[in-house]
């Protein structure tokens, strides 16, 4: 068959389909090329928002699952009514009416708040505990133990009997004097209460005592969770302190009923009440829409969620949750976090875009010839654009779904509309650049042969309108992002853009400035003798001026590999500087007691691969003889071992001479607020072995032993008591933990440098905003490779033909390949190190409003002395992508040249042949 384009005539309107597969059949490789392109892209772009939604969704269930019981757990509670009749109040407190209360209260819950059926647990309980007089309970100094009596529902199912059986209810009512109850190991251990003993509780009026038989000891299962936690005296007894000037100890612990005797609580002093304490799924929340789960708790606590429970529970029923607060927290977290995440995504998605466009332009330019034919035949404009969009939209919409689905498949339980819409904005970006650029390219007329390239651009006022736009555009970003900083908690896209713009201004201005050094070395290679000098130049010169879509994409996509290369570095080196700040060295062995053993610095300076051990004491009540109480600790050091520590953690470091006495006071090393209250002169300061002079020779604000607060350090040879150490930091990069903790005796805490780092990269959201960011520094490299690669196809071709013709003139072929190379470098080299410079510019220039602390630090308040974390330029994130692309340009022009070089003339040099 005949292709529609060879013919003289417009083709008829039934050949669309006919044009398609001809196109499609005749370069399988653009087409299959592009359908790669389009499924990478719409592969990151919808799993993108899925992979933010995972490490959000996993933040809160990590949060909701180490968060305390208190702030968890939806607590629910409904007294009877004081005025309903006796019969109507026991009622409300029998077990069946309460678990058909909870079925009705979990049928109520909005979505997506789930109970944990294993942790939740309902009952009823006295609102205050009520105090028992049996002469043989212990009594402490503030008198006769008191107790909350409970009758949880579940006791079977949280707890391992240990001794006796679990407690009966027969006919229990309030006017009931005995009921059965059992008590936790601990509660019977700390009051004295055994199988058999009965605790008698007073009641109202002049009814008798309720006796409460205890026929179980039961030990809880997990106690720390919800169902032991969230009233923690269920399980554990606790000691209460009587008011007054002289507060005393007294024991608070639990009788744990049967759920058919509640309302034999009906009779005791203090008021009884129904309960329901929910515990909250966290791995329901794991993919909740935050928006929409404030609005489900809100509602509970306060909203329509709480009316409607109320009229299905009790008028009097009450609600109380710190899911609020918990809730708060995260999303402070998430509001820092986001706005430096943003910067990222825009600048992959940004080079991204440019790629495309880039591929869908040089498609264009490369099929200029036979669109042109097409034009003059007949064929209108909307025609050309409506067969270029199906002949692209074959690849590239299955490409696009098939990304689409990779996202869904490789991340499961994220919300299916932004995968859906950031996908088909791929689609529509790769699908309409082609046929718009064509449009652009063939709607007037051009002379034949007229000159296009770099050496000579005509610049039209459109365009300075818009270079100064983008201009404008990326001061404003730049300052706006210096100014307000990303800790603003909100993501605004033009401070997000920043990045972006300062490489589109640069690219805009090398262009620019790209062909004066052109002419500079065109003049005197034109003087010498050799030729390949002077045609390398001069080609290089007249490349098309669409060279600047290549080097925006080059520019943009290194700009954005340094910066998330950046946002790395400064985050791991944030991470280090804390975890040396908390541990004061490699490793830190602490006494558990007063002191250390005798002779343990000299064991553990023999553990392989510790390098130095330097002891300290540390004494907490250092009095400092004036009227203010704030604590300072006192550190005795050796000054040689303690100054060279001090000046290789980076702490400000000091001489030891500054620590040794020679005569007079002891010389010290304070803290600005104990310098400020020592003054300038001799002062006395006192701890428990006795009291002694000193005088400040130097202020610290931060020092190895101490993460924070106020301090005084001095040489521990001039205390007025030899004593043995209570710390030890251990230096040495390879020292091992095991063998460390071997040495140390089994009471002192031994702590690591490395676990304290891990520790805080271990937060979902810290850990997922990493990953995420190190994905898009690898993005843009790749499509900074891409980029050069279209580039360097686009113009293989005209490079091919334009070989051969010299070659009938008598280059040989390693000059022919020296020329190929050659006229590649100046670009190669400009995008090269036009992309470092860049992006060390804009590391330099945006850094000041972009902090990485709770990225890098997991939100932990405690490192507050690091002050601000901000980014850091990393050599090896500027170097690297820019050196690769100068190396890949290098060797794809070798290769180009050996290809070429290896073929005949004549395949090159065919009659007609337009290039």
């Amino acid at each position: 068959m005949t292709d529609p384009a060879d013919r003289g005539a417009p083709p008829a309107r039934g050949a669309v389909a006919p044009w398609v597969r001809t196109r499609l059949r005749t370069a399988p490789g653009a087409a299959l090329s592009l359908a790669l392109l389009v499924l990478v892209t719409s592969f990151l772009a919808g799993a993108f928002p899925r992979a933010v939604e995972a490490y959000e969704g996993e933040g809160l269930s990590r949060a909701m699952s180490t968060a305390a019981p208190q702030q968890s757990v939806i607590g629910l509670s409904a007294a009877p009514a004081s005025d309903d009749p006796p019969g109507r109040k026991a009622a409300a407190l029998r077990g069946e009416r309460l678990t058909e209360r909870y079925r009705k209260i979990l049928d109520r819950l909005p979505e997506p708040l789930r109970a944990d059926g294993a942790q939740s647990a309902y009952g009823a309980r006295t609102v205050a505990p009520v105090s028992a007089d049996d002469p043989w309970l212990p009594e402490l100094e503030g008198g006769a133990p008191v107790f909350t009596v409970s009758s949880q529902s579940g006791l079977e199912r949280h707890s391992a009997l240990r001794s006796g059986r679990l407690p009966k209810a027969g006919s229990t009512g309030p006017t009931t004097a005995r009921v059965e109850g059992a008590v936790t190991v601990r509660t019977a251990a700390a009051l004295r209460i055994e199988v058999g003993s009965t605790v008698h509780l007073p009641r109202d009026g002049n009814e008798g005592p309720l006796a409460v038989t205890v026929t179980g000891i039961v030990e809880p299962l997990r106690p720390g969770l919800s169902y032991w936690s969230v009233e923690p005296v269920l399980a554990v007894p606790a000691k209460r302190w009587t008011s007054g000037p002289s507060p005393a100890p007294y024991w608070h612990g639990a009788l744990l009923l049967p759920p058919e005797a509640a309302p034999a609580l009906l009779s005791l002093p203090e008021a009884a009440e129904a309960y329901w304490r929910l515990a909250v799924d966290p791995k329901a929340l794991g993919g909740a829409d935050p928006a929409r789960l404030r609005q489900a708790v809100a509602s509970v606590e306060r909203g329509p969620a709480q009316s409607a429970l109320r009229r299905a529970v009790s008028p009097e029923l009450e609600v109380e949750s710190g899911l609020d607060d918990l809730l708060r927290r995260h999303e402070d977290t998430l509001s820092v976090i986001g706005p430096v995440v943003a910067v990222g995504a825009f600048g992959v998605g940004s080079v991204a875009a440019v790629v495309l466009v880039m591929a869908g332009g040089l498609a264009a330019a490369r099929r200029r010839s036979e669109l042109t034919l097409l034009r003059s035949r007949g064929a209108s404009l909307g025609g050309l654009a409506g067969r270029l969009l199906a002949e692209v939209a074959v690849p590239v919409l299955p490409a696009a779904a098939a990304g689409c689905a990779l996202a869904v498949v490789l991340l499961p339980g994220g919300r299916l509309a932004p995968t859906l819409l950031a996908s088909a904005a791929v689609a529509v970006v790769a699908s309409a650049t082609l046929p718009l650029r064509a449009v652009l390219l063939h709607r007037g007329h051009r002379p034949h042969g007229e000159r296009e390239d770099a050496v000579r651009p005509r610049t039209s006022r459109r365009r300075a309108v818009a270079e100064l736009t983008l201009a404008a555009l990326a001061v404003a970003a730049a300052v706006a992002l210096r100014r307000r900083g990303t800790a603003e908690g909100e993501v605004d896209w033009l401070v997000s853009a920043a990045p972006v713009l300062v490489g589109v201004v640069a690219a805009l201005v090398l262009v620019r400035l790209y062909p004066l050094p052109l002419r500079l070395l065109a003049l005197p290679m034109a003087r010498r003798r050799g030729a390949i000098g002077f045609l390398s130049l001069a080609r290089a010169g007249r490349a098309p001026a669409t060279t600047a879509l290549p080097l925006l994409a080059l520019l943009v996509a290194l700009t954005t590999a340094a910066f998330g290369g950046s946002v790395l570095a400064g985050v791991a080196d944030a991470r280090d500087r804390a975890a040396l700040f908390a541990v004061g060295a490699d490793a830190r062995i602490e006494a558990a007691g007063d002191e250390l053993p005798e002779g343990l610095a000299a064991r553990v300076g023999e553990v392989s691969g510790v390098r130095e051990v330097t002891a300290v004491r540390r004494e907490f009540d250092l009095d400092m003889l004036d009227s203010e109480h704030d604590i300072v600790t006192l550190l005795a050091v050796d000054p040689g071992s303690y100054a060279r520590l001090s000046a290789a953690t980076g702490h400000d470091s000091f001489g030891a001479g500054e620590l040794r006495k020679s005569s007079g006071p002891l010389p010290a090393i304070a803290s600005p607020s104990v310098a400020a209250r020592l003054g300038e002169g001799t002062a006395t300061v006192a701890v428990p072995d006795g009291s002694f002079s000193v005088r400040v020779t130097g202020v610290r604000p931060t020092t190895p032993a101490m993460a924070d607060g106020d301090f005084l350090i001095v040489d521990a040879a001039g205390l007025p008591v030899d004593r043995e150490p209570t710390t030890l930091l251990v230096s040495g990069p390879s020292v091992s933990g095991p063998d460390l903790t071997a040495a140390a005796p089994r009471s002192a805490a031994v702590l690591l440098r490395a676990d304290e780092r891990a520790g805080l990269a271990d937060e979902p959201v810290q850990r997922g905003a990493g990953r995420l960011y190190a994905v898009a520094a690898a993005a843009g490299a790749g499509y900074a490779v891409l980029a050069l690669l279209l580039s360097l196809t686009r113009a293989a071709p005209e490079r091919a033909a334009l070989l051969a013709r010299l070659r009938t003139m008598g280059l040989t072929r390693r000059q022919g390949r020296r020329l190929l190379i050659l006229e590649n470098l100046p670009q190669t080299l400009l995008a090269g190190a036009g992309g470092a410079l860049v992006g060390w510019a804009a590391i330099e220039l945006l850094s000041p409003g972009i902090d990485l602390a709770r990225l890098a630090l997991a939100g932990q308040g405690r490192f507050d002395a690091l002050g601000p974390v901000r980014l850091r330029a990393d050599p090896w994130s500027l170097l690297l992508p820019a050196l690769a692309v100068v190396t890949i340009a290098a060797g794809v022009a070798a290769a180009q040249a050996y290809l070429t070089t290896r073929r005949r003339t004549t395949t090159e040099l065919r009659v007609g042949d337009p290039r």
